[in-house]
């Protein structure tokens, strides 16, 4: 796979991802804005609890892969895709910290 059709899969799925969130969030919290309430939602079935049990854990592991490539890659803003990682989700923070990651270890590698 290609360079640019790598970064152009991982912009497309974060861009889409955000659009199925404005879509499908933004609308039921503006009409019940009870944040714990929308948390506890993701929980009402073993299904349910199940992929978000996993979005939880993805979001873990990435915050902790940005937390350590700060310290030993020297990898820069990273904090920003963890915030992204909770709003709107992990499909775009870790969409993100990918594309940061690429250009940050190139101009590394290249100055």
């Amino acid at each position: 796979m290609s360079e640019g059709f790598f970064k152009a899969t991982i912009i497309a799925a974060a861009a889409v991802f955000t659009a199925l969130f404005c879509i499908w969030i933004i609308p039921p919290l503006i009409a019940d804005p009870d944040i714990f309430g929308a948390f506890a939602a993701g929980f009402v079935n073993p299904f349910s609890s199940g992929y978000s049990a996993d979005v939880l854990a993805c979001w873990v592991i990435l915050a902790a892969w940005i937390a350590y490539e700060a310290k030993t890659q020297g990898i820069g803003h990273g904090w920003v895709c963890a915030l992204l990682g909770i709003i709107p989700g992990v499909a775009v923070g870790f969409a993100l910290y990918l594309l940061l990651r690429m250009k940050q270890l190139r101009e590394r590698d290249e100055g």
